[in-house]
């Protein structure tokens, strides 16, 4: 049996179902963005692990849901890893009016969807990013309830 080229890593413990269906989901994010996929660690960490991350890594002093880092090289396909506060993630459900797991999968998604160009500085860009998170959000229930 091949590994997954998904893994998960859980430094603070966060109820994740499915977790080998969502490892075979993700890929099909790439290959639908025409991105040639090689491999992804999603780590899920605490407010002050992703802070540490944000100051040593991009000179950034605040808290954040998720930073991904981009580590690929030459041409096998993206590769990276990403980091998701679970501190943030529970805020932002709560925030946004919405379940634990939905918030937990959109953020999972935008990360990939990072990796594979989009981005979010702007706000023609987050519109977009929004759209696509919805969009992979509502492929990911329909695959999940079938």
């Amino acid at each position: 049996m091949n590994a997954s080229p998904v893994t998960f890593h859980f430094l603070k413990a966060i109820s994740l179902s499915n977790r080998q269906g969502l490892k075979a989901f993700i890929p099909t994010i790439f290959k639908r963005e025409k991105i040639s996929f090689k491999s992804l660690t999603y780590i899920f960490c605490s407010d002050d692990y992703l802070l540490d991350i944000n100051r040593q890594y991009l000179q950034h002093d605040y808290y954040t849901d998720i930073i991904t880092f981009d580590l690929s090289e030459g041409e096998g396909g993206v590769a990276g890893e990403i980091y998701i506060s679970v501190d943030r993630v529970k805020d932002n459900a709560r925030q946004f009016n919405t379940t634990m797991g939905e918030e937990l999968h959109r953020v999972i998604f935008h990360g990939a969807l990072h990796l594979c160009g989009y981005k979010d500085k702007t706000t023609r860009e987050e519109k977009l990013m929004r759209e696509k998170e919805a969009e992979y959000l509502v492929r990911w229930k329909k695959k999940v309830n079938r």
